[in-house]
């Protein structure tokens, strides 16, 4: 499998050389920029055997003219527009314009008296040319007046009825302006029709139209409003090659298509060059977008160089680049940082918003810093502002992610008695809750009430029943809510693509995972840093190492910038490889800061060494997590009490206990796994069972590990008529004995010479599709050596294969051996 799964990460392009993004020299000349082509990075020993290539969406050529001739515009959109933030007005238009607007406002015309009207207005300028010789410019500023207002006043099939009347009369090429072509697509973009957009350019192309690059700007935000990035790219990648020298609004457009595809940074280092290369100087809305393009792979390094390089460019920040630099503070787990910027922001006279209190909360939230985040929405209460649908919602997925469900359900109260109502991402976090908790039935239940509730399962929605239903292991359900998804109109996109990875490997489906990966490729979706950082949590559950530092050095080439997330996995990778010195060495970088000592890795660090039941190294990973100024979570405590559970440390476990309690954490299902264990092994086992009945009064459901703990407790203690009770239980509550259950009975059996009754579970265990296992059989062997019944043990072996015909020769030789070893 090793072989198999030697993987190489190999860039398509080297990592750009760390510099200035707005030089003061520029060089004017068209600089030619290679657009991003679809990165396939070459996980090709993980993939299932290679299909054909995927076909990317093609724009025709005939779309792009052969060439331009670039000519002085002014700037599409509305940082010219003198009606911007104000009411419609029609100051441009001539009196004749205006009169004709009006009537094509008013409630009662009738579509059928367009041609009369615009005919009116036509005759008007041919009077004018033949008094005057000219005025065909007036009459194109007032057809542009003409359809800006009807858009204006949201008639827009009626200012596509006049864009098509103009444009089919013989003399259309000297009444239409770019200008008008650019509203038009603008339009048909907000329909959402941007088919019909590039349509229209290219049949405006074949007719002789001498189309401009605001033409073409604006068919590319006509496909990035409405999400068709790919296409937006293919049509800026025609737009270069025919010679178009981009504008301003292109660049900022395509740098923000660039953001939502979540391209390596490495790729918008390069647009940027190319937009410097060509003589293009950033405005704020540049600054802005660049920093909101760290937000996904929480590069809060280059947004600080971003924002400190805008401000010495002479841009003030304003609302917009605050927020968004706090949001990649907050998506990077930076709080401190981002309290600082709210200082900025406010010692610049500028007063922060919801949206930056929001952020604010959610890096806090993020950190499980729960108290600071309430505090700050006290602070915003304080200052007027009032929360929203966002605040109430990062605040309850922080409760409920570090294990706090009753603080989560009165902040879910709260916000309803507040006359808050929860919108989509609401119920998605109510999704997530119940599912982690394993809790489906309730789980359903809210997916259910999103319809009665006058809202729509969104792809969050789908991706989160994904994650849940993979984290539990449940592939099946997984692969039915991918079907379900589908059918109900949702195409997969890279979230739902990187889900679907980390819930197969959960399922232990790592094949069907990289199938997944492959087909997300096939689909020319861009794989991203949650992309790596799920390969690699697959890599770890099967403590592939190796493979995971190979993925981990070509993402610091340059591919994708490594975060906490990636570092644990590693970590896992580590501890279920087994190399444990590798873990110390990792271990020491993150406590030396060589790493950044961070809440994620730090709790990873308990749960790797509580899992390798290393004492001392889990105590410390606690300790630094609490040194730095961090809260445990759920899952941190649960490690500890596991560890000090299975080393029957019950003072120490009920310290843990104790501060779940007063800190108001919900013992989760893995707690109570814990504690039964840890009584299972006690003089006290029959409380294993007390704790198995606590869970079910809770509405918890208990697993297979639940049942196995106390059904060895009863075993261990020669109570096998409890033991069946527990058996019977178990298989009625549907879940399905393995080979554990039933190997503890088989050695409880054997260990009391109850031979006939361990070969009769034996015997029930393969009837029931459970094989036995080396463990089964070493019990029975070594029962009979323990009652110095060697010839029996003898006989058992040369009369296996009567019990299970399917026993190989290498298994009765180990037994053989085996009887030889524990005799002597």
């Amino acid at each position: 499998m090793a072989e198999k799964l030697a993987l190489s990460l190999l860039l398509s392009n080297p990592p750009l050389p760390a510099k200035s993004f707005f030089s003061s020299q520029t060089h004017h000349r068209i600089h030619a920029i290679s657009p991003p082509q679809p990165i396939s990075p070459r996980l090709h020993y993980l993939l299932p055997p290679q299909t054909s290539n995927s076909q990317q969406p093609i724009v025709p050529k005939s779309l792009i003219p052969p060439s331009f001739i670039s000519r002085n515009r002014t700037r599409i959109g509305k940082s010219r527009d003198s009606n911007r933030g104000k009411p419609w007005s029609h100051h441009r238009l001539s009196t004749q314009g205006q009169r004709i607007l009006q009537l094509l406002v008013d409630p009662s015309f009738e579509v059928s008296e367009l041609n009369d009207v615009l005919l009116q207005l036509f005759e008007h300028y041919q009077e004018e040319v033949s008094v005057k010789g000219d005025g065909m410019d007036c009459l194109t500023a007032d057809v542009l007046g003409i359809i800006k207002g009807l858009g204006f006043n949201k008639k827009y099939d009626l200012a596509l009825s006049v864009f098509e009347w103009v444009r089919n009369r013989k003399d259309f090429e000297s009444v239409l302006s770019n200008s008008v072509v650019a509203v038009v697509i603008s339009m048909l973009g907000k329909q959402r029709k941007v088919s019909a957009a590039a349509s229209l350019l290219n049949n405006l192309h074949k007719n002789g139209f001498d189309l401009d690059v605001y033409a073409y700007t604006s068919l590319i935000t006509a496909y990035a409003s409405n999400e068709k990035y790919r296409d937006a790219v293919m049509v800026f990648k025609k737009l270069e090659e025919e010679g178009f020298r981009p504008t301003l609004i292109t660049y900022n457009v395509i740098l923000n298509v660039y953001g939502k595809m979540c391209m390596p940074w490495s790729k918008i280092a390069g647009l940027i060059e190319g937009m410097k290369s060509a003589g293009v100087s950033p405005d704020s809305y540049t600054y802005n977008t660049l920093i909101s393009c760290c937000r996904r792979g929480s590069l809060h390094e280059e947004a600080a160089s971003i924002f400190e390089e805008m401000k010495l460019a002479g841009f003030m920040p304003d609302k917009v680049t605050y927020n968004a630099l706090l949001d990649v503070y907050g998506k990077s787990r930076r709080p401190k940082e981002a309290m600082l910027v709210l200082r900025e922001m406010e010692n610049n006279g500028c007063s922060p918003s919801i949206v930056t209190y929001n952020s604010l909360i959610s890096a806090y939230a993020r950190d499980g810093l729960l108290d600071e985040a309430m505090e700050l929405k006290t602070q915003m209460v304080e200052k007027g502002i009032k929360p929203d649908v966002f605040t109430y919602t990062t605040l309850f997925s922080g409760f409920e992610k570090t294990g706090k469900d009753e603080s989560a359900m009165r902040i879910f109260e709260e916000m309803r008695s507040e006359g808050c109502k929860p919108n989509i991402c609401t119920f998605n976090a109510l999704i997530k809750m119940h599912g982690n908790r394993g809790k489906f039935a309730e789980m359903m239940k809210v997916f259910e009430k999103i319809k009665t509730c006058h809202c729509s399962p969104d792809i969050v929605t789908w991706n989160t029943l994904l994650a849940v239903f993979g984290q539990n292991g449940l592939d099946s359900e997984v692969s039915g809510v991918f079907r379900e998804m589908k059918r109900s109109g949702f195409l997969p996109e890279r979230d739902t693509f990187n889900t679907l990875i980390s819930a197969y490997s959960r399922c232990g489906s790592f094949d069907q995972a990289m199938a997944v990966y492959k087909r997300m490729l096939e689909a020319g979706v861009t794989p991203d840093l949650s992309t790596y950082n799920a390969v690699l949590a697959a890599l770890a559950r099967g403590g592939l190492w190796e493979q995971a530092e190979i993925i981990l050095a070509e993402m610091k080439d340059g591919r994708c910038k490594p975060n906490e997330l990636t570092y644990s996995s590693l970590l896992h990778s580590y501890a279920n490889g087994r190399e444990i010195e590798r873990m110390h060495a990792l271990a020491e970088d993150i406590y030396t800061g060589v790493i950044a000592p961070d809440t994620v890795l730090l709790k990873t660090l308990v749960l790797v060494y509580s899992k390798r039941d290393l004492l001392m190294e889990t105590e410390r990973a606690f300790l630094e997590l609490k040194k730095n100024g961090y809260s445990p979570d759920i899952t941190t405590l649960n490690a500890m009490v596991s560890i000090y559970g299975r080393r029957q440390m019950v003072s120490k476990t009920n310290e843990i206990l104790n501060f779940m309690n007063e800190s108001g954490f919900t013992p989760s299902l893995t707690t109570y796994n814990s504690l039964m264990y840890m009584h299972s092994r006690s003089e006290n086992f029959e409380t294993a069972e007390d704790l198995l009945r606590e869970i079910i009064a809770k509405g918890m459901k208990p697993d297979i590990i639940s049942y196995n703990t106390v059904i060895y407790a009863y075993c261990r203690n020669g109570r096998m008529q409890e033991a069946s009770r527990m058996f019977t239980e178990m298989k009625n509550s549907g879940i399905v004995p393995d080979v554990i259950t039933y190997n503890t009975f088989v050695a409880c059996y054997a260990a009391d010479s109850l031979f006939e009754e361990a070969i009769n579970v034996v015997q029930y265990m393969m009837k029931n599709g459970c094989k036995p296992n080396q463990n089964t059989y070493n019990s029975i062997v070594d029962g009979y050596c323990k009652y110095n019944r060697r010839d029996e043990a003898t006989m058992f072996i040369k009369d296996l294969r009567s019990l299970d015909p399917y026993i190989s020769d290498q298994e009765e030789s180990r037994l053989s051996e085996r009887i030889i070893k524990k005799w002597s």
